[in-house]
């Protein structure tokens, strides 16, 4: 059997690229504290059982200073802000949010684009998964026909202190619009298992490259900015691409406890603290709200 040459190329771009050993992944950078933290707790947890069981006179992890985590606020891309960053070429925060009509656009291009991960920016964008999440989710842990759900295992953000403390598995409702997105992505797939042949990486992901080896963190983050440039659109990382789901859903009038629950937040506080003073459209219409239902005689009509 003949391996169509896109396809070897793909096996051999992965090979030695596993994670931990890809470009980049070997530079020292410092610890954050948010990463600081993650670290202590899975030491503090293995100590204390080890101290419970006797095993040591004491946990050395209990009296540890850690440092603070700041919290990091989306901002959205309004007009203003868009119109500074067109002059400047300053982005003004770390975690930048598309407006609905913005995520619109990058999701319309990728279909004009037939950018093959569409798919996964689709479900990103429409449902908040994190990056390792939706790189991460098995064909086996979905149900497309019936129940219309996927099972992802959750993982924790740098940029996001509202996620639970322990890893867990969470079930993800699936729209009409992602599910037959997904079994088309299925289909093809399937195709390309049969072009591997031989080459073919049985890894049971959802998401893969075409010889069914695992995403590359760096390969689906520069698929994304060549989308975002051959859009127009202001800068927003991959990995925030998720904070567009909140911002859709809530601009929809979806139960900020729902959408809470969605994105895998250990505190519904969290949510509507953060996204909703995000998105300045959502609290100004709920100011509205609030006014136009409160009877008040002389309010001229």
């Amino acid at each position: 059997m003949v391996v169509p040459a896109s396809v070897r190329a793909a096996h051999h771009d992965s090979v030695g690229k596993q994670p931990g050993k890809g470009p980049g992944l070997n530079r020292r950078k410092p610890l954050t504290a948010s990463r600081i933290q993650r670290v202590h707790r899975v030491l503090s947890s293995a100590l204390g059982t080890a101290f419970k069981q006797k095993r040591i006179k004491h946990n050395p992890a209990e009296h540890v200073e850690l440092p603070k985590v700041r919290k990091v606020r989306p901002l959205v891309w309004t007009d203003e802000r868009v119109a500074h960053w067109e002059e400047t070429g300053r982005v003004p925060g770390k975690v930048m949010v598309w407006t609905p009509a913005q995520a619109g656009r990058f999701l319309d291009v990728c279909v004009r684009r037939e950018e093959r991960l569409y798919p996964l920016y689709h479900l990103v964008a429409t449902r908040g998964l994190r990056q390792g999440e939706a790189c991460g989710i098995r064909w086996e842990d979905s149900d497309l026909a019936v129940a219309k759900t996927i099972i992802v295992l959750e993982t924790e953000d740098e940029d996001d202190d509202g996620v639970k403390s322990e890893s867990s598995w969470r079930t993800v409702a699936v729209d009409g619009e992602n599910a037959d997105l997904l079994t088309a992505w299925r289909l093809q797939q399937k195709r390309e298992r049969l072009a591997a042949g031989e080459l073919w990486r049985d890894t049971g992901l959802i998401f893969t490259n075409v010889d069914g080896s695992a995403l590359r963190d760096e390969y689906v983050s520069e698929r994304s900015s060549a989308i975002v440039a051959a859009a127009g659109l202001p800068p927003i990382r991959f990995r925030d691409l998720r904070h567009c789901a909140p911002s859709l859903r809530l601009t929809a009038g979806i139960d900020p406890k729902i959408v809470s629950a969605t994105l895998g937040h250990a505190r519904y506080s969290f949510t509507a603290d953060v996204y909703t003073s995000a998105m300045p459209d959502i609290a100004q219409a709920a100011a509205d709200a609030t006014i136009a239902i409160t009877p008040q005689a002389a309010r001229k009509p």
